[in-house]
């Protein structure tokens, strides 16, 4: 299959939002391994080309936008009648020829504001003119804006912007607008589709969350828990292990931990993560649920900025450790929209924890002067399993946490292509 996304953009300052909309749909075909082509003026310079736009596998394409040796100026016809300039067919019969020509290896032409915007009314009509002389090529025609009201009276060329084309469907970014794209372009809603736009958490984060994200799939978890921390025992990394497949099994939620781990003189990392991934998986967790940074080249450690970047992305926070001073990573992890969820039996995650409104559960502790072990009753993995129904109901009813959560599943990139993208060009 062979896309091209004709956009006849005259620039791509990322300031205007539809560059960063079909930026990630480049991302989308180009990661999937889908031929594109993109088609822009004439006149869109070639340094302006940055990011996405200047990857070797597009093949940047240059619609004319010039007739009789003069550049063709769009004006903006947002009018449903009127008049059109002296050469505005002959502009149009040009461009349209320039398009069948550039199109004519293409299985599917993406338009992004083509039959929407007045000033591309002349696009609008020379694509229609192409499309008479490629029949087999099928167009998908976005909206980003409010759909236009659909005048009573409508008269050549401006109904263009209202009159449906052959072969094409037509898409807005959500479904709340789908009956009026349907009224302004006179056809029935079930022509219509949504493709949401899409918000790439990673576009600007550091390299090494870039890397983890490609290892592991950070998108798609219900839960993500990510528990940074020395590999020592005292951080009671297989207890949080425990507790995720606890919550997994209980909730039927699909969870993931990132363990941002650097190794210890305390116990031989090998063998500590063995018991991790042991633990986790007698509580119900599967072997890729459970991810250590330390395993794709960071044995000490990745850098502060990537674990408050995968704060950035997680909704769960569990710290079961056994002795804390402080707490410095509680901090980091509420100020990226944690829920928490700390050992109540260690008095500074107490401390701590009542100040930023906490959810506490027990495990082992050491206090001054004291420890204190716990006994679980009936066993360990109903007391987690209790206490995972419980959190998994408040972050539901939180709103803070419920958006992040969405965020990052439903409108990541991954999302919108396989549930609305994909579907469409395969329809």
């Amino acid at each position: 299959m062979k896309v091209a996304i004709l956009t006849m953009f005259n620039g791509l300052d990322r300031t205007y939002s539809l560059v960063n909309i079909v930026a990630e749909q480049l991302k989308m075909l180009l990661n999937n391994n889908i031929d594109t082509k993109v088609l822009v003026s004439e006149h869109c310079p070639d340094n302006s080309r940055h990011g996405i736009f200047a990857d070797e596998k597009i093949e940047w394409i240059k619609i004319t936008n010039t007739y009789n040796g003069e550049q063709i100026h769009w004006y903006d016809y947002s009018q449903a009648k009127g008049e059109v300039h002296n050469t505005f067919f002959d502009e149009a019969e040009v461009i349209a020829k320039d398009l069948v020509n550039k199109l004519a290896d293409v299985d599917v032409c993406i338009m992004h504001d083509i039959h929407y915007q007045g000033w591309h009314l002349i696009h609008n009509v020379a694509v229609r003119k192409a499309q008479k002389e490629l029949p087999n090529l099928k167009f998908i025609a976005f909206t980003h804006s409010f759909p236009v009201n659909r005048p009573p009276n409508i008269q050549k060329p401006f109904s263009a912007r209202y009159t449906p084309m052959p072969n094409t469907i037509y898409i807005y970014p959500t479904y709340s607008g789908i009956p009026a794209l349907a009224q302004q372009y006179n056809l029935p809603e079930g022509k219509c589709r949504v493709v949401n736009n899409s918000l790439n958490l990673l576009e600007d984060m550091s390299e090494e969350t870039k890397l983890i994200a490609e290892k592991t799939n950070l998108f798609s978890p219900d839960i993500l828990m990510i528990y940074p921390g020395r590999l020592t025992t005292g951080k009671r990394f297989e207890k949080v292990a425990a507790f995720a497949g606890a919550m997994k099994t209980q909730t039927e939620k699909s969870v993931k931990i990132i363990f941002c781990d650097f190794k210890s003189a305390d116990i031989e990392p090998k063998a500590y993560k063995v018991i991790i991934k042991k633990t986790g998986i007698k509580f119900g967790l599967k072997e890729d649920d459970i991810f250590f940074t330390s395993d794709i080249g960071y044995p000490h450690g990745i850098p502060r900025k990537t674990v408050l970047e995968l704060f950035t992305l997680s909704n769960l926070f569990v710290c079961p450790s056994y002795s804390e001073s402080f707490g410095l990573t509680v901090l980091e992890a509420a100020s990226r929209g944690n829920f928490l969820v700390l050992n109540e039996g260690v008095p500074a995650l107490e401390e701590l924890g009542k100040k930023l409104n906490a959810y506490f559960m027990r495990w082992d502790a050491r206090n001054f002067g004291f420890d204190t072990k716990e006994n679980y009753k009936p066993s360990e993995v109903a007391y987690y399993q209790e206490h995972s129904e419980i959190i998994v109901n408040l972050m539901r009813q939180n709103q803070l946490i419920h958006s992040k959560t969405m965020v990052r599943q439903r409108y990541s990139p991954q999302w919108i292509w396989k549930n609305q993208l994909e579907p469409l060009l395969e329809e």
